[in-house]
């Protein structure tokens, strides 16, 4: 089946979406977790996330034109797989988000609110709930808005770092270190969440055509992967990998240690920007995907309610917000959506040959890299995404047999 084609952008209103959607918080953030485990070595880790992030793009892609809708790779795994392995894509899919929002929310607070980053934090993710339950979205002039305004800010960065010779760096004896090359890589998967604005949108949003998007997804990343790798070198060069994995913000660290205290403010702009954009897209994806899982029957019809969904969304990732640190909830939010990727690529293996545009071998390449990834996670993130999925299928199992 073909996704009847809705509404049109221009191509580079395409790019840009799939841009924004991708250049949130991940660029502020997510360089402190993974350089404590590869240092240096996780901007090669940049890379191989990018990697991963295409494959998983293509395969939501083509998914979405062949079963189009809310509920991304929950529907796709329930149609291709079955239901079981539906529930568990879902569960995935819905702890990946719900703890990116977490951290989203946290990296707010340490550049916004840097004295109070809870209070800041918590306070950013009821102003946001408040307004994706009403139905706010980011329209055409806000995109341009926000990726112009978070580009000028990393572009200062990376030009006060690249400007002013680094101070002398006393790293940890083992802060570079290349066996954690593949958990970085794992991490880094967090930094471009957001590429299913484009590949895989949700009823009454704009769709994209096969040809408009062969174009659009390459051109999309290869931007947000030069952005990052530029940002992250920038960082390394002026922090050092110990002090990059400790620093709760480290672009604002990386300025100030280049003598660049007059474009903090700015810098702050761009992070408050940047997260609160990302935020609000994150906070759409898990409340459409709770919608559609209940609305099938596999949750409580009650939280088939778009508002009733959103509110407890947002009261389960405010407790997250309590009891994780942003780089542990980034973790854990790269950690669940590697297991929902693996589900994702998957069910994209056995589309059919009319449904696809994308090659097989990507979606089977995506799913080897999920796993593999996903195995080199820190034990306690591995071990509570896994219990979640589970615990969460079997829930959705047993409530739909009572009802």
């Amino acid at each position: 089946m073909t996704r009847t084609l809705r509404r049109q952008l221009p191509v580079s209103d395409t790019v840009l979406l799939g841009v924004g959607g991708m250049l949130g918080a991940g660029v502020f953030a997510a360089f402190g977790p993974a350089s404590a485990v590869a240092g240096i070595y996780s901007l090669v880790g940049v890379v191989l996330a990018a990697l991963l992030a295409a494959c998983s793009a293509f395969s939501t892609a083509d998914q979405a034109r062949a079963f189009p809708g809310d509920g991304a790779g929950y529907r796709y795994t329930t149609q291709l797989l079955g239901p079981w392995p539906g529930r568990m894509a879902g569960s995935a899919s819905i702890l990946g988000r719900l703890a990116a929002a977490a951290a989203i929310a946290g990296t707010f607070g340490a550049y916004v609110t840097p004295t109070r980053p809870l209070l800041g934090a918590l306070a950013v993710l009821a102003v946001s709930v408040a307004l994706d339950v009403v139905g706010f979205r980011l329209n055409r002039a806000l995109n341009w808005a926000v990726v112009a305004i978070v580009a000028v800010a990393l572009g200062l960065v990376v030009a006060t770092c690249l400007a002013v010779p680094p101070p002398p760096i006393t790293n940890a004896p083992d802060a570079d270190q290349p066996l954690g090359l593949l958990t970085s890589a794992g991490i880094m998967v967090f930094a471009f969440l957001g590429f299913e604005r484009i590949t895989a949108p949700g009823l009454g949003e704009p769709s994209f055509t096969a040809r408009r998007l062969h174009l659009a997804i390459p051109v999309s990343l290869v931007l947000v992967l030069g952005v990052y790798l530029a940002v992250g070198y920038a960082a390394f060069r002026q922090l050092g990998s110990t002090r990059l994995a400790l620093s709760p913000a480290p672009l604002l660290d990386a300025v100030v240690s280049a003598d660049g205290q007059w474009i903090v403010p700015l810098v702050t702009v761009g992070a408050a920007v940047a997260t609160v954009a990302a935020l609000l897209g994150v906070l759409s994806g898990a409340r459409r995907t709770v919608t559609t899982v209940a609305r099938s029957g596999d949750l409580p019809a009650g939280l088939g309610n778009d508002r009733a969904a959103g509110w407890i969304g947002g009261l389960v990732i405010a407790v997250l917000l309590v009891l994780l640190q942003p780089s542990t909830a980034i973790g854990l939010a790269a950690c669940a959506m590697l297991a929902y990727y693996a589900f994702t690529n998957a069910s994209a293996r056995i589309l059919l040959k009319e449904d696809r545009t994308w090659p097989m071998r990507t979606a089977c390449f995506g799913l080897g890299l999920s796993v593999l990834y996903g195995m080199t996670m820190p034990p306690v993130l591995l071990a509570t995404t896994i219990g979640v999925v589970l615990l969460g299928s079997a829930g959705m199992s047993l409530y739909r047999r009572t009802v």
